[in-house]
């Protein structure tokens, strides 16, 4: 018997925002998307490693477990192969929580399962965002209505990986290989010796693949 599909929601007072209310207008904004068990506190200590220009808002996932939040229960999902109505619950949290917020240039960055998430919302929702950051995540089987839009637009997308990843399996990485040089203006790169986190040198072509895309 299948399990039912989670009704979720952002928690909107779990926000963390890089600037006030009013500092925001008129600044476009990168939503931070992160890894299982994780929290919004955490790829929020990347912020000052990133390009100053966006509003960064780190939000957090909807599904308590283990020592944090996951966007995708481990318990009811395999690692790196979620069932994509789940997958699309926790997009449309993000969504509902984009909705009330000012209509501005988007970009999302993502890691692990939150990278998974920030592929999963281009698709779902391509027409709100104007590029995606993956960083040592993958892509979610099945299709989507935005892939279509995706593969005729070329959104700008990076992806970032380790050599020494032990988390994200094979499988998952050649569904990925597979399709986002398909679906994107893919900007891949893989570093040397590093696991299942994120280096500096991937920082530096982080902020530089942002920063040239708000140059766009």
């Amino acid at each position: 018997m299948p399990f039912p599909t989670p009704d979720l929601r952002i928690d909107r007072d779990a926000v963390l925002w890089s600037a006030s209310e009013r500092d925001r207008a008129g600044r476009p904004l990168l939503v931070l998307l992160h890894g299982y068990a994780s929290d919004e506190a955490d790829l929020f200590g990347i912020s000052a490693y990133l390009p100053l220009e966006p509003v960064i808002a780190s939000v957090r996932a909807p599904i308590p477990e283990g020592q944090g939040f996951a966007w995708f229960s481990r318990y009811t999902n395999m690692p790196g192969d979620p069932l994509a109505a789940n997958a699309d619950a926790a997009a449309a949290a993000v969504l509902d929580w984009l909705d009330e917020q000012p209509q501005t240039p988007t970009g999302l960055l993502g890691f692990s399962q939150g990278g998974a998430m920030a592929l999963q919302l281009l698709r779902r929702a391509p027409e709100r965002f104007d590029y995606a950051v993956q960083l040592s995540g993958f892509v979610v089987h099945g299709e989507q209505d935005g892939d279509a839009h995706l593969a005729a637009s070329k959104m700008p997308v990076f992806w970032g990986r380790g050599t020494l990843d032990e988390v994200i399996s094979s499988d998952a990485v050649d569904r990925t290989t597979a399709w986002l040089p398909d679906h994107s203006a893919l900007d891949a790169r893989i570093y040397e010796g590093m696991g299942h986190n994120i280096s500096s040198a991937e920082l530096a072509d982080v902020s530089a693949f942002i920063r040239s895309g708000l140059r766009r």
